[in-house]
C-alpha cells in the first residue's frame, strides 16, 4: 500500500495514524501492532459492513512501512463528538439519536464476529493486577450473563460515529467489534461517557432504558465485567476508576 502524495494526518493515537487521502482513508500501525490484529479489525469491518450496519466500506489491508494498514472508502461527515461540544443546546437530540443509531445496530446478527462472551474472558484471565479471587468473581458473573448474538461495537461512543449532511451516521472503529448482548455494549458506552461527564452518562443511560424498555439493573450488572475489559487494554488514565468499578461487589 502506498500513501497519496496530498495526504492529510487525521488522528495520531498510540501506535496509529489516520490519513485523510482524498476519496480514501488509510489507518496506519506501526510494528507494534500484530498483522493479526490489523486483519481482524479488517474482518469485523468487513462482516458488519456485509450484515447491513453503516460503516466504511474496506478497499485494501497489506504491509505500510515497518507496519500494516487498512484502506476504507472516505465517508463525508462531521465527527458527533465535535457536534455535541459546538451545540450543547442540542446535546438531548444528539443523545437521542445516538441511542436510535446504536439500537439500530443492535438489531442485526453478524454469525462469524468473534463472541463476546469469550472475548470479554480471556480480557479478564490476561489481568495480573486483580486478585485470582477477584478474576474468578469476575468470570463467575459472566457465565451468569443472558447470552445474545447481536452486533455490539466495543466501543460506541460519540467519536466513533460520522454525521452526514442527510443526517445519516457512518460508524467507525470496528476493532473490538463482538456478537454478544447489547446491555453490555450500553454498560460500556455508560463507563466511556461517565469518564468525562458523569450528568451526560446518566442521561444517555436513561434514554437508552428507556427506548429499549431494558432495566437500568440488568446494564449495571455487566459494569464490573466491562470495567475489566477496558483495563485489560492498557488504559492508564482511567485504571484507578476501573479498579473502583471492578471491586463493586454488586450494581443494584
Amino acid at each position: 500500500m502506498e500513501l497519496s502524495n496530498n495526504k492529510q494526518e487525521i488522528v495520531r493515537r498510540g501506535n496509529k495514524v489516520v490519513w485523510d487521502c482524498g476519496d480514501t482513508v488509510v489507518k496506519s500501525f506501526n510494528s507494534s501492532k500484530p498483522a493479526s490484529d490489523v486483519l481482524n479489525e479488517a474482518l469485523n469491518l468487513t462482516r458488519v459492513y456485509e450484515a447491513g450496519v453503516k460503516a466504511p466500506k474496506l478497499l485494501e489491508v497489506s504491509e505500510l512501512g515497518e507496519g500494516w494498514a487498512m484502506k476504507t472508502v472516505r465517508e463525508q461527515g462531521t465527527m458527533l463528538s465535535e457536534l455535541m461540544a459546538q451545540n450543547p443546546t442540542k446535546l438531548a437530540e444528539y443523545i437521542s439519536n445516538f441511542v436510535g443509531l446504536q439500537l439500530d445496530i443492535q438489531s442485526h446478527s453478524a454469525p462469524l464476529l468473534p463472541r463476546q462472551r469469550d472475548k470479554f474472558a480471556r480480557m479478564i484471565n490476561s489481568l495480573s493486577n486483580i486478585s485470582a479471587t477477584t478474576r474468578y468473581d469476575l468470570l463467575m458473573r459472566l457465565d451468569g450473563m443472558k447470552v445474545e448474538e447481536k452486533i455490539c461495537h466495543g466501543d460506541f461512543n460519540p467519536t466513533n460515529v460520522l454525521v452526514q449532511e442527510d443526517g445519516g451516521c457512518v460508524v467507525l472503529d470496528w476493532a473490538h467489534a463482538t456478537q454478544g448482548t447489547p446491555a453490555a455494549d450500553v454498560a460500556m458506552t455508560y463507563m466511556l461517557f461517565s469518564f468525562d461527564d458523569q450528568k451526560l452518562a446518566d442521561t444517555y443511560l436513561e434514554m437508552y432504558c428507556d427506548r429499549a424498555d431494558l432495566a437500568k439493573q440488568v446494564v449495571y450488572r455487566w459494569l464490573p465485567i466491562v470495567a475489566a475489559a477496558e483495563l485489560a487494554r492498557g488504559h492508564k488514565e482511567h485504571e484507578k476508576a476501573l479498579l473502583s468499578w471492578i471491586d463493586v461487589a454488586d450494581w443494584q
